[in-house]
């Protein structure tokens, strides 16, 4: 059964620098990835592309044919695509069914919003057997402006209800939040949608006009229920790594490494292990239905990584950083030693050399 996400958001909101960064860490961690390009606009694609729609239609060639503008041309081009299925469907299959998927869409959001053709095409692919979660990506510094920040609650519930996904938020760029002014609240106000009410001020200050409007949006908003952030800078990789768990939790995907598989550097085989040493691999179920946690899963944490102390924590990655490049460097030359003189570089070890 294939497992994959939907990646949507308004355009400049990171999705195919996403794509690319979970292409890289599942790359390093050994899980078979392949990103589908949907946006037939998007020239300059940054990852490996397994499927490109612009090999079936592009944008251009819409607008050219039938004289439509940008909006128009990609609205036709998702209904071209949903014609087409088959086309998909069969480059699909070609994966192979072990494959994670990811469907960068385009950042028109009448798309994910009300728009049929996505909606549509989501519901044959998994009727087709596709588990697929719906990664929500929105700009970060939205938050630094409550009107802002309450448009943005309004976009993912609409995305929400619209596309019937398990549905993940993220607030991405978040190390660029203090480039927009402070926060009025501390980041996991806004990344829990806790009591709107506290926002009535900022709202009526900035629109006094439109400000029971205002608060009857907020209190619908809290009447779903449902939406909530995680956060992501692409570049870290523990928030890659949590963001990813969660995911993987809405999809109730549980990743097990095939058979004879090879074994990521630094990692413990114990596949000849006695039973008592191997780890339980009923295990893995129990940690993917419990909670996702993780240095960056905690919105204090992420706060205090990217606004609080910032400069502090900078200082101490590049610490890390130089560690490990000189251990890297030691290595590198053991090796070559024990590759040019095998008898020193046994020697070199005081416990090989008495063995010896």
């Amino acid at each position: 059964m294939p497992f994959g996400e939907v990646v949507c958001g308004s355009p400049g909101s990171g999705k195919s620098t996403y794509c690319y960064g979970k292409y890289q860490l599942f790359t390093a961690l050994n899980r078979p990835i392949a990103v589908v390009n949907l946006d037939p606009a998007n020239e300059t694609i940054p990852y490996p592309c397994a499927i490109d729609i612009s090999s079936l239609i592009t944008l251009d060639d819409v607008m050219n044919e039938h004289g439509l503008g940008p909006n128009g041309g990609m609205l036709y081009c998702m209904e071209y695509l949903e014609a087409n299925y088959d086309w998909l469907e069969d480059r699909l299959k070609e994966l192979g069914p072990d494959v994670y998927v990811l469907f960068d869409l385009p950042g028109q959001v009448e798309l994910s919003t009300n728009h049929e053709s996505v909606k549509r095409i989501i519901q044959k692919l998994t009727k087709s057997g596709f588990r697929l979660a719906a990664v929500h990506l929105c700009d970060a510094h939205y938050v630094t402006d409550a009107s802002k920040y309450i448009s943005v609650l309004m976009l993912s519930l609409r995305a929400m209800l619209h596309l019937e996904l398990p549905h993940v938020n993220v607030l991405s760029k978040i190390d660029l939040i203090q480039q927009y002014g402070d926060l009025d609240f501390n980041l996991d106000f806004y990344t829990e949608v806790q009591d709107l009410s506290y926002l009535e001020n900022a709202l009526s200050s900035a629109s006094p006009r439109y400000a029971a409007l205002n608060m009857a949006i907020c209190s619908l908003i809290e009447d779903f229920g449902l939406v909530g952030f995680e956060t992501l800078m692409v570049e870290d990789k523990e928030s890659m790594l949590n963001l990813m768990r969660v995911v993987d939790k809405a999809t109730g995907c549980v990743f097990v490494p095939p058979e004879g598989s090879k074994v990521p550097e630094g990692a413990i085989d114990t596949s000849k292990a006695p039973p008592t040493e191997r780890p339980n691999a009923y295990g893995l179920f129990t940690s993917a239905m419990g909670e996702a946690r993780g240095p960056r899963s905690d919105p204090r944490d992420v706060q205090e990584r990217w606004l609080d102390a910032r400069e502090e924590w900078d200082a101490w990655e590049k610490a890390q950083w130089r560690r490990e490049g000189l251990m890297v460097q030691e290595q590198a030359k053991k090796s070559k030693i024990r590759e040019r003189n095998p008898k020193q570089g046994a020697a070199s070890n005081p416990t090989e050399a008495k063995r010896a």
